[in-house]
């Protein structure tokens, strides 16, 4: 149970959401290599083919979902759509450095109240895959380690090192008797079948060399040790010991194979999309190719995939990782940032799971039988007897559609596509045919469905930063400081002070042009000469190195060289990650008549953070205080300057966001609560991006991109559990310039969703039913909006040849108009479906191939 140190923070405040929590059941000892595993409730055990759950072998679908990353208001309904999605379990990572901020004072409170999401998830009636690491990478600040961590004298991460092992183990110990405590894992009748130690060690092995192998084999001992009662895994590590599962991550795993015939092929990350930095195009994932890779893998016989992520949320504060990791984490998810349905990614991938959960009985009990059906096509057959079995029909051909003959049948398969035959005769699903709506969410669908309300001029007020060395715990050095081992992070800010007296280089009252470079680690500098901005340096997600050189006059006498060194998030990933540093690291004179003067090994001045968090500007107490200036101008495009207002909330429930789009580098909060960092000057790249991406071919992160040459984001989230009625505090950090008069708040308040369907499509795979067939062979076309959402309007219906694309529906050369017959079955309701046959909807055109076009809105 918790000890009083453990429930309280710092000053020994005992911390929200901490409680005391006794120690319940009596887990029994993990044994064997096929874990069978006895307990009070649930047993959880693995042989080759699949994890078996109270004896019996299971399909199970995951999703990545993390706690922090939303807040607990949100958790039940996140999980109820994941749920519906046709997920089994919830795949989280535990967050260490904001469990333990001190070393030995723990938090489990507000967003990580890991009980409390775990038993939300049990509540919901999912599993629980419970990735403990403690390393998370995750593009989480400092890949979940804490800080102090690294303060310890002597220690190395993630290798045969005493110091880190033994924190390590502590906090590995501490995760797990907390879910024991609980009765949380599944032999108490819990929800936890699973855990992970470390995390894609594999990947950064061969750095560490020889300990490497070793802390291997300590981390899997050490785990086990534990005795959870569960199956523990390693992710991306071919040399996890026995019983430790190896899985795989990745964008496909079809071809993987774990290091033993005992262990079943799981795959552990299956990345939907991928994460977003300061300074890129957004990327994203075709749900085609997302479907063929799932197919595929569940086809060569795996049995437990995630999706990394189902939902991604919101970096909010700092937690993001570095470097340049943005604040938003929507990784393209099947559910939003805002924890909205993305479609067409949920609901295609719904069907996919619902077509393979009809083979599962195939899946598990039987190996495949493969079969050739020419070039890149392929069909592996499970068989339970020799007149019952399940079918996957693959072309995995990038560019050409084919037609393939299966035990007498002709079936068409389109490129890089898998069809699912639950009977061996009739296709339910092909991963390439998308019969799901699509919602809308980018400038087509702005004016419709979200409203953006300004704030008045008159209501800002504002805070200028000084310059340079602002307070007396300022202290000199001789040489340029390594920034996180100066800062310890506990701010994003060092500054780098110098005086340069030109006075022997200078006639008096004279000024002389010189050169100033500069050289940093990361990720960003500000640079002063004399209190006046001249220059602005920064790196990339990739890069974070950076060089500033700028021509600057300087005079007579004494000069001041205030440089500001900024973190955008500590490093979370790579071999040694954890000793990567930043700042500045040279900083030269040039162009001096005599010769260049290096100013790196002279004495510095240095002052941690700013004078504004250090008065603590973006909290509530400092409000109405005096220290803010209130004027009819508002200061625009000024560096180092804090702004104060108060607005409304919208009204309704619909997602809330700051736009700051007009602004250039900061951070926002809310009524104290920190929505993460925004940096809308810095744009992407102008190209690379297109409005078509063929998912056809191996997809990799820089395929599918969008937004070039924008900012990777302008709307930041607001959890409308953050606002109060009445008015609500907002403060701006910035940090380069920005006009604060832009920025407004926006909700949306409808959506603006399509579908597509032709009399050609297959009905939807949740309508098939063995030994029945489908209820109707009919087509489908199926509308839903939001939960409190209801169909409100119907902007386009066409059946015929319909052309565009959703936002911009238009009609074809064959047309009869609809809308009658949706407005008759839709409007008012929260879903609806229409048949897709001319029996319905008339025939406009006879022996044409016709299609069903729906553009409708929702509103609350």
């Amino acid at each position: 149970m918790y000890n009083d140190q453990e429930r309280k923070g710092k000053g020994g405040k005992v911390l929200p959401g901490s409680k005391n929590r006794t120690q319940k059941g009596n887990p029994s000892v993990v044994s064997g290599l096929l874990l069978i595993i006895q307990a009070v409730s649930t047993t959880v055990a693995y042989d080759s083919k699949a994890l078996v759950i109270d004896g019996k072998r299971r399909i199970l679908q995951s999703g990545s979902v993390h706690y922090p990353r939303t807040t607990p208001e949100v958790w039940p309904e996140i999980i109820r759509k994941a749920k519906e999605g046709g997920l089994d379990v919830i795949e989280t990572y535990v967050f260490w450095n904001y469990h333990e901020p001190v070393r030995g004072e723990y938090y489990f409170g507000g967003r990580f109240d890991l009980v409390r999401f775990v038993k939300e998830v049990h509540e919901a009636g999912l599993f629980v895959h419970l990735r403990i690491g403690p390393y998370a990478c995750a593009e989480w600040n400092y890949g979940g380690f804490p800080v102090w961590l690294h303060f310890i004298p002597g220690i190395q991460f993630r290798t045969m090192n005493n110091l880190f092992q033994r924190e390590m183990e502590r906090f590995l110990a501490k995760i797990v008797n907390l879910m024991k405590d609980e009765n949380l894992f599944a032999s108490q009748g819990g929800p936890i079948i699973l855990a992970q130690v470390e995390n894609e060690y594999g990947n950064v092995e061969w750095a560490y060399g020889v300990a490497g192998e070793l802390y291997v084999k300590w981390a899997a001992e050490t785990a086990v040790g534990l005795n959870t009662t569960v199956p523990w895994v390693m992710c991306a590590q071919e040399d996890a010991p026995d019983p430790i599962i190896n899985t795989c991550n990745g964008f496909y795993c079809d071809r993987f194979s774990p290091n033993s015939p005992f262990k079943p092929k799981m795959w552990t990350e299956n990345y939907v999309g991928w994460f977003l930095a300061f300074g890129y195009a957004v990327p994203f994932r075709p749900v085609e190719d997302l479907a063929f890779a799932v197919a595929r893998f569940f086809e060569t016989g795996g049995t437990f995939q995630n999706y990394y992520m189902y939902f991604g949320g919101t970096n909010f504060g700092k937690t993001a990782g570095g470097p340049l990791v943005a604040t938003s984490y929507d990784y393209d998810a099947p559910i939003n940032e805002y924890g909205f349905i993305n479609q067409p990614k949920w609901g295609h991938m719904r069907y996919l799971h619902v077509a393979i959960k009809q083979c599962e009985e195939h899946l598990v009990n039987a190996n495949a039988t493969q079969i050739s059906l020419g070039q890149n096509l392929e069909a592996h057959v499970y068989y339970k007897s020799s007149n019952d079995c399940a079918a996957f029909l693959a072309n995995y051909g990038s560019s050409t559609d084919a037609t393939v003959n299966f035990r007498g049948n002709s079936y068409l398969l389109p490129a890089w596509s898998v069809s699912i035959l639950p009977d061996c005769v009739n296709v339910i699903f092909n991963t390439a045919k998308v019969i799901s709506q699509r919602t809308l969410d980018d400038v087509f669908a702005w004016n419709i469905t979200m409203h953006d309300f300004s704030m008045p001029s008159s209501s800002w007020s504002w805070y200028k930063e000084k310059v340079g060395i602002w307070g007396n715990n300022s202290f000199e050095a001789s040489g340029l400081l390594e920034q996180i081992n100066t800062t310890k992070d506990t701010s994003d800010f060092l500054w780098y002070t110098k005086s340069i007296n030109m006075n022997a280089k200078t006639a008096q009252n004279q000024t002389k042009e010189v050169g100033l470079l500069i050289r940093s680690l990361g990720h960003a500098a500000v640079l002063f000469v004399n209190k006046r901005l001249v220059g602005f340096g920064y790196g990339n997600h990739d890069d974070a190195s950076f060089i500033l050189s700028v021509k600057v006059k300087l005079h007579s006498g004494s000069n001041t060289v205030d440089v500001l060194s900024m973190m955008i998030g500590l490093q979370n990933y790579g071999p040694w990650f954890d000793v990567q540093g930043a700042g500045l690291y040279s900083v030269i004179l040039t162009d001096l008549t005599d010769a260049e003067e290096d100013l790196s090994s002279m004495q510095w001045t240095y002052q941690v953070g700013l004078e504004g968090e250090f008065l603590g500007l973006e909290t509530l107490p400092l409000a109405n205080s005096s220290i803010w200036t209130k004027g009819s101008a508002i200061p625009v495009n000024e560096s180092l300057i804090w702004y104060k207002t108060v607005f409304l909330p919208p009204q309704g429930k619909g997602p809330v966001s700051l736009n700051l789009s007009g602004m250039g580098k900061g951070q926002a909060w809310v009524n104290g609560q920190s929505i993460g960092r925004y940096w809308s000057s810095y744009l992407s790249p102008s190209s690379g991006c297109s409005e078509y991406c063929d998912y056809r071919g191996t997809y990799d992160a820089s395929k599918c991109l969008k937004k070039c040459g924008q900012p990777a984001q302008t709307l930041y989230h607001i959890p409308r559990s953050w606002l109060q009625p009445g008015e609500n505090l907002l403060v701006i950090h910035e940090e380069l310039g920005g006009d604060p008069s832009t920025i407004s708040v926006v909700t949306q308040d409808g959506q603006l969703i399509c579908g597509r369907v032709s009399e050609a499509d297959l009905p939807p795979a949740d309508t098939w039913e063995p030994g029945v067939g489908f209820a109707s062979k009919t087509p489908l076309l199926q509308l839903s909006c939001e939960t409190g959402w209801h169909i409100a309007s119907v902007r386009f219906a066409s059946f015929g040849t319909p052309e565009g694309n959703c936002g911009a529906l238009r009609a074809g050369s064959c047309h009869a108009d609809a809308s009658l017959i949706v407005h008759k079955d839709c409007i008012g309701r929260q879903a609806c479906s229409i048949l897709v046959s001319t029996d319905k909807l008339g025939d406009p055109c006879p022996n044409v191939l016709k299609s069903l076009a729906v553009e409708a809105i929702c509103r609350g």
